[in-house]
């Protein structure tokens, strides 16, 4: 009978594998990272040195407040404005008595109104003012062929006719439609009225009500610079001067730091062929610089997200980022350089342009090619949140100082510098043998005028 002997059984007759890698030289790569992302903003901002350790934004004096946003308090399904907040309205700009405001503010009643539900129509009396503490609303206008045309999207903390409190004849001139679910809180003439009436101190701050301007202005809120055109002839010239704010804002640069803990048996003995220092600050720079971006965009002081003007910040139409969104976005400003938007929302708007048949342009951002729209690159940055509702924003800008833009601040040729703006110093080494390094970056952002940013806000992702 023939014994059947199994490949196993065989005896060796060379070096295995596993054996033989013991004396071989391994291939490795240097430590890999999935945080570093392409950083777009970082390489598109001009950065400005700043020597002072802060950057002063000289403008022209202003005397235009703006619109304001109202902010509310909600408990449960009940929302109920905050008393001071209605400072925001032009009638109540220079009115400061807490006690009647929060009178006022009792006298507000709540209403939901339904997607498609006219709140106000054109041509009635506007004998009250509507705050909107949640949801979209469309103004509808007359257009100049005789068509209906939106003429702004309002949304949370918007308010409606204002001028209806004090002006017996008052008329709106457009008609107000929710397009998605709304919460409004409503204050009659009639209620007004009545606090007004038992209120003294109202009564007289209406009755001696003066302009916010004591001087003429131009369309931005700035003193108007008087000057003489097409005359002839020997005519008397205007007189004038531009004055500044006497109070300029100052953009301190903010820090982000760290201590990198090397043992010196590592450094020593464990160098070759990558040197491990090197690595460890590699890496440890990368997540410096990503928590700098993040810090650009989300800081409540200087980040873009939280310094637009509130006139510079526009809603969705529908809901998903449109093309008709961004050109709403571009037209707010002389001149853009760029977007900036969570990838989420470049897909989404990707995803309205192939429903319209329409193929964005690309355009090369250094070593990438991106997304545009009208020639503007639209540059994907992660560090803009996407809530839970599936909400993000998108950031459109001029650049620059020469256009009056946004611009980064940083300070550079700083002790120990291991790339521009970032240092790395030596602190020592403790009983435990284990080497510190300090790790430091010192960086801002500035927006020069408040037209050099603009947000397209409740940009629906999902």
């Amino acid at each position: 009978m023939t014994e059947t002997v199994s490949s196993n059984d065989q005896p060796q007759l060379s070096l295995g594998t596993a054996a033989a890698r013991n004396l071989a030289t391994t291939t490795k790569s240097v430590p890999q990272m999935q945080e570093i992302t392409s950083r777009h903003l970082l390489r598109v901002l001009p950065w400005v040195q700043v020597v002072g350790g802060a950057y002063r934004v000289n403008r022209r004096l202003s005397y235009a407040v703006g619109d304001g946003r109202i902010r509310f308090v909600s408990t449960g399904a009940e929302v109920r404005v905050i008393p001071a907040e209605l400072c925001e309205l032009p009638t109540l700009r220079r009115f400061d008595d807490s006690d009647v405001l929060e009178a006022i503010a009792g006298r507000f009643t709540q209403r939901e109104f339904e997607p498609g539900e006219v709140i106000v129509s054109a041509g009635a009396p506007a004998d009250r003012v509507i705050l909107i503490a949640h949801g979209k609303v469309n103004k509808i206008a007359a257009g100049a062929y005789g068509t209906e045309t939106v003429a702004e999207v309002l949304a949370d903390g918007h308010h409606l006719g204002d001028r209806g409190l004090t002006e017996e004849t008052a008329v709106w001139d457009f008609t107000a439609k929710a397009i998605t679910p709304c919460t409004a809180l409503i204050l009659s003439r009639g209620a007004f009225q009545e606090i007004a009436a038992q209120s003294p101190e109202l009564r007289e701050y209406l009755d001696n009500m003066e302009p916010a301007e004591s001087r003429a202005v131009n369309a931005h809120g700035e003193a108007e610079i008087e000057l003489a055109a097409g005359h002839v002839g020997e005519v008397a010239l205007p007189g004038t001067f531009v004055d500044y704010e006497a109070e300029p804002r100052e953009y301190e640069l903010s820090v982000a730091q760290t201590i990198l803990r090397i043992h010196t048996r590592v450094a020593d003995l464990y160098n070759e062929p990558m040197n491990q220092t090197e690595q460890q600050l590699r890496l440890t720079v990368e997540a410096l610089r990503e928590r700098q971006e993040y810090e650009l965009v989300n800081n409540r002081e200087f980040g873009l997200l939280h310094n637009a003007d509130l006139g510079q910040r526009i809603h969705t139409r529908t809901g998903p980022p449109t093309p008709d969104d961004l050109d709403e976005l571009l037209c707010r400003r002389r001149k853009s350089h760029c977007f900036v938007a969570h990838p989420r929302a470049v897909a989404a708007f990707a995803r309205q342009c192939n429903s319209r048949g329409i193929y964005p342009d690309s355009v090369q951002v250094g070593e990438s090619t991106v997304t545009a729209w009208r020639g503007v690159p639209i540059l994907p940055c992660d560090k803009i949140p996407v809530s839970r509702q599936g909400l993000s924003s998108i950031i459109g800008m001029r650049l620059g100082e020469e256009d009056q833009g946004v611009i980064g601040l940083h300070r550079t040729g700083l002790p120990d510098e291991y790339q521009p703006g970032v240092s790395v110093r030596c602190t020592g080494i403790d009983e435990k043998a284990i080497a510190s390094y300090l790790v430091t970056a010192y960086y801002s952002a500035a927006v020069l005028v408040p037209d050099a940013i603009g947000v397209l806000d409740s940009v629906e992702v999902g």
